[in-house]
Formats: structure tokens, C-alpha cells, sequence
């Protein structure tokens, strides 16, 4: 098949997006729906949505791109640049910005680096970022909750109470290192409260039309924009836009950044309920979901139709 790789045309879109949902049914099967969270696991796998936002406003969708699905790991996109709102550079005291080359739940290289993780986008990571904002925040899962509802323009957004008990009751992992961070002096609460609100964060609730409207500040410049096309408030200055980016394309798919970034070759972060979204600064943003992953946790479906989107549009020329 000849590929294309003129910029995007939007009028084509929906004929893209058609044709990605057709090839994508070929995949069921080749991964598996994450068990070790009792509730995702009762997810039906055959299950594929796909939306494109762009920053004129547009928005095109294939497949189950309406139904809610748990964002897990996609949220600690947010709660990083809420942190980094927060505290600025003060924010790389506590957490680094490398990719960690090991799983997303790796307690490996706590020890030898003093308790301090590679990046947020890691557990490990992620739960320093919720301790940071559970510091600041009298119920830090409804502050998240408050910016997500802001971005997408939509009041309704919450949590599956159900999902988040059953990550609570099996965290034992993420329990462990929030205790092996505290040992080091890099945890100043509780760790039982951090792993409440880090529970409830992962359990949030969104479509691919929502996170790929929720994202549209990162494609343009830290500028907000309405999912009717106007122009909103600078949510993020254009420089950490950029940071948050460039960070997202080094470290945003676990331990399979790298292969993401060589053949996606776009900023992206993943989450094991299945959902991936991608940046396109100064174009918009995709946001795909299907809940069977591979064996680094990253959708398998959603990471073929990334890359298959990137191959018809000429995305990552833009």
C-alpha cells in the first residue's frame, strides 16, 4: 500500500479514521486486557475508539471513541503539569526527567539513586507527584478532577469508585515504594493518604473525545482551547509546553518509549486501561483506546493506529 505523507487534510479525515478502524479489527487477540487490577480485568476487550482534535476546533472519531474507559496511567500527564504549575523547576529536586528503562512499576532503581524516581510519568514518579499535590490540595483527586472538567468543557467527568477500591486493595507495589521513597526523606505524607488519592486519580473516567480535547493546550503553545474551536486562557506557558512535550516523547510509554518515539515519532503518554494520546504541536491531538496490551502495557491497537494515522496523514512532518 502507497502511504501518504503529505501534511494532514482534514476533509480526509473521516475516511482515514474509517479505514484505521477496519485494519485495527485484525489485532484483537494479540494482547490482553490488564489483570492484575481486578476490575480492568472484567473490561470487554474487543473494544477500539480513535479521535482526532484539532486546534481549529474540529473533531473526527472512529469506533468506541464516546465510551468511557479507565484513563489510569494518562493521568499523570495532568497531575505533572499541575504539579509543575505549582512548584516550577523546584519540581526536578524530587523527580527526574530521564527515561527509566524499566517497567513502570520497577522499584529497581529506587535504591541505588536515594529514593529519588527517573521521571512522573513512572509509579514511582507519579506517586511523588501526588504526594507533592496531596500537600497542597485539601482533596487532591477533586482538584484533578476540577482541571480535567475546565479542559474538556464538561461538568460530569468523575472516578469509577469500583476501579479505584480495586487498585486500593492491591497496590501493594506502589504501597512499597511510597514507604521506600518516605524512607529517604522524598514523601512527606502518608503514605496510605498518597496511595488513596493516587487510586482515585488513576480511576478517573474519560472518552477519546474528552482526552484528546483535554490535551489540546499541549498542541498549542500552553493556550487552551474550546471544544468549540475559541481560543481559551494560557493554561501553560509556551516553554514548559514545550518541557511537558519533550518530555512525554521521551518517557511517556513506559519502557517502550523509545520504539514509540522511532516509529510514531510523536510526544505521547500511555496508560494500562488501554488509552494512548499523542501530541501534534500546532496541529492537535489523537486520542486512541483498546484495552488489550502488550507486554510493556501500551495498547496494542492503539499503538498500531498511531502509527498507522502517522503513515497515512504525514503527522509527524507537521
Amino acid at each position: 500500500m502507497q502511504e501518504r505523507t503529505s501534511p494532514i487534510q482534514p476533509a480526509e479525515l473521516p475516511k482515514i479514521l474509517k479505514q484505521i478502524h477496519t485494519e485495527a479489527q485484525a489485532l484483537y487477540g494479540r494482547g490482553k486486557v490488564a489483570s492484575y487490577i481486578p476490575e480492568l480485568a472484567q473490561v470487554p476487550a474487543h473494544q477500539f475508539g480513535i479521535s482526532v482534535a484539532l486546534i481549529d476546533g474540529s473533531t473526527y472519531s472512529a469506533g468506541d471513541a464516546f465510551t468511557p474507559f479507565s484513563t489510569q496511567s494518562v493521568t499523570k500527564l495532568f497531575t505533572f503539569v499541575m504539579a509543575l504549575k505549582l512548584v516550577g523547576d523546584d519540581l526536578w529536586e524530587r523527580v527526574g526527567r530521564d527515561p527509566s528503562g524499566a517497567r513502570y512499576n520497577s522499584l529497581v532503581q529506587l535504591e541505588p539513586e536515594n529514593g529519588k524516581p527517573r521521571n512522573p510519568f513512572i509509579n514511582s514518579g507519579a506517586l511523588v507527584i501526588a504526594d507533592i499535590l496531596t500537600s497542597r490540595y485539601t482533596s487532591m483527586p477533586n482538584a484533578l478532577l476540577s482541571e480535567l472538567r475546565r479542559l474538556t468543557d464538561n461538568p460530569h467527568l468523575g472516578w469509577n469508585s469500583k476501579v479505584a477500591k480495586s487498585e486500593i486493595d492491591t497496590g501493594h507495589r506502589n504501597i512499597a515504594m511510597a514507604f521506600f521513597m518516605k524512607s529517604y526523606g522524598n514523601f512527606n505524607n502518608a503514605p496510605e493518604l498518597v496511595l488513596e488519592n493516587y487510586c482515585r486519580q488513576c480511576a478517573i473516567e474519560m472518552t477519546c473525545t474528552q482526552l484528546a480535547q483535554a490535551t489540546m493546550f499541549l498542541a498549542n503553545d500552553g493556550q487552551d482551547i474550546t471544544r468549540h474551536g475559541h481560543p481559551g486562557e494560557e493554561y501553560l506557558s509556551p516553554s514548559a509546553a514545550r518541557r511537558v512535550n519533550a518530555l512525554m516523547l521521551t518517557c511517556g510509554a513506559y519502557d517502550a518509549a523509545g520504539d514509540f518515539a522511532y516509529r510514531i515519532g510523536l510526544p505521547v503518554k500511555t496508560g494500562v486501561g488501554g488509552g494512548i494520546v499523542a501530541i501534534v504541536p500546532h496541529v492537535g491531538t489523537v486520542a486512541v483506546w483498546s484495552p488489550e496490551l502488550d507486554s510493556t502495557g501500551n495498547s496494542v491497537l492503539g499503538s498500531f493506529a498511531l502509527e498507522r494515522l502517522v503513515q497515512l496523514t504525514g503527522l509527524h512532518h507537521a
